[in-house]
């Protein structure tokens, strides 16, 4: 017995088609942003599952547009909804690096003991701005733990001036720097 998507009931058919586009756009945004990043293999395995669930709903739209028009609102709304849904889910999982850049006049080695002292790796340089001396902190982190870097900096300076960048490419990274209080043991874990 053969399997026809159009045997499916108006507004179940009407939900099928809605739920998977968002799901196949979704994966579509984080593919994007994995492409970017140069991520090859999550890539390739991401674009096979998104094009097979779009070659699904397209088929089942195009074979019955001119019956059911009402199909393409909810293809629609599926790709509109699955662009925002991408956003979020690639936000939450947060592949990749972050550079944070903080310009600070009177706080910079507060700011720089408090990152170092939960792992991030912090280089300060010197420099002038319009209003005389300021310190920049440069920090390369893991994307995940971008909210952690910003709530320890504003913690302590809430005024201070940052930026956020998205490197494409991050070499001898390596993992998160030992604490010096920690337990020996901590420092040869996995994170």
């Amino acid at each position: 017995m053969e399997f026809d998507l159009n045997s499916l009931p108006i507004g179940l058919l009407a939900v099928f088609v809605f739920f998977s586009r968002v799901l196949d756009v979704s994966i579509g945004t984080v593919r994007t942003i994995a492409t970017v990043q140069g991520r090859i293999v999550l890539v390739f395995i991401l674009g096979l599952f998104e094009v097979t669930i779009w070659l699904v709903v397209i088929a089942a739209v195009l074979s019955t547009v001119l019956d059911r028009p009402w199909l393409l609102v909810f293809y629609a709304f599926g790709f509109s909804t699955g662009n925002v849904v991408g956003i979020m889910l690639e936000n939450k999982l947060a592949l990749g690096h972050a550079i944070l850049r903080i310009f600070t006049v009177r706080l910079a080695h507060e700011i720089t003991d408090a990152l170092r002292e939960n792992g991030f790796r912090v280089t300060r340089y010197e420099g002038e701005g319009a209003r005389g001396p300021v310190s920049e902190l440069h920090v390369v982190c893991e994307r995940r733990r971008m909210p952690e870097a910003l709530g320890l900096v504003q913690g302590i300076d809430p005024d201070v001036f940052y930026v956020c960048e998205t490197p494409t490419r991050v070499r001898n990274f390596g993992s998160r720097i030992p604490l010096a209080h920690s337990p020996w043991f901590n420092r040869f874990k996995r994170k």
